[in-house]
């Protein structure tokens, strides 16, 4: 039992307790392993659990986590075991799933970038990732990629083109992490995490993309959550260590 009871620390993953794509360096997860024993902790992520674990370097690092929730909270887990899971293809019809993958991948289609790899679009439970440079992309490229969409805005300037073309439907977008975009359900962000939390009254969420068309902006604005803006794993133990002394 955590000596501050009724309170939750929640937090995205990429940029916020590792690097993007990367496993958690041994300081921040040692960090969070002794915090767990003060505060309740959990996790709320846009990639799927096998992402989870390997990011946390395996399943005993994932037991400091109370929650997991993977892609946006649609898969949710309490202490290791799966308490719900919802399926975006039957909540929107195939046809529109197929609607949205054709689109997506006419577009990127058209994109010159530095490079193109593999894995363009990734159907998940609770959404679909949509990766105009490839998800197979080395970490070099990534980087080069990221660099590259920060000074032409190729993610930006493609949710506008989602948002144009699907805007008579329940799908929103999102830009997530370094290289991808979320396409999902209006609703279906994080904040559908917080419906398996009534029982916690004061929720701290801790992001990086919290800026208005981040997939980190719903749940670090909701009237139920304290949100914070980090800026990298390091930001983030310094933020708790101000919070909670």
């Amino acid at each position: 039992m955590p000596s501050i009871p009724g309170t939750l620390c929640l937090f995205d993953v990429d940029g916020t307790i590792t690097e993007s794509r990367q496993v958690i360096k041994a300081p921040t997860l040692a960090f969070l392993s002794e915090f767990s024993e003060k505060v309740t902790i959990g996790l709320v992520g846009g990639s799927d659990y096998a992402k989870a674990l390997e990011q946390l370097n395996g399943e005993e690092n994932c037991r400091i986590f109370e929650f997991i929730f993977s892609e946006n909270g649609l898969v949710a887990r309490r202490k290791g075991e799966l308490i719900a899971e919802q399926n975006i293809a039957k909540f929107l019809g195939e046809e529109l799933v197929q609607d949205l993958i054709n689109f997506s991948l006419g577009y990127m289609s058209q994109l010159k970038l530095p490079v193109k790899r593999g894995t363009f679009i990734e159907y998940r439970s609770g959404l679909i990732n949509i990766c105009p440079v490839g998800r197979s992309c080395s970490q070099k490229e990534r980087k080069e990629f990221a660099k590259f969409d920060e000074e032409h805005h190729i993610r930006r300037k493609f949710v506008e083109a989602l948002k144009e073309r699907f805007s008579d439907t329940p799908l929103t977008f999102s830009i997530g992490g370094e290289i991808s975009i979320d396409a999902y359900p209006k609703g279906w962000d994080k904040t559908y995490c917080l419906r398996y939390l009534d029982e916690f009254p004061t929720i701290h969420f801790f992001g990086d993309k919290t800026d208005p068309g981040g997939n980190d902006h719903e749940i670090f604005s909701s009237p139920r959550v304290i949100g914070h803006k980090v800026t990298s794993p390091e930001d983030t133990v310094k933020q708790l260590v101000q919070l909670f002394n």
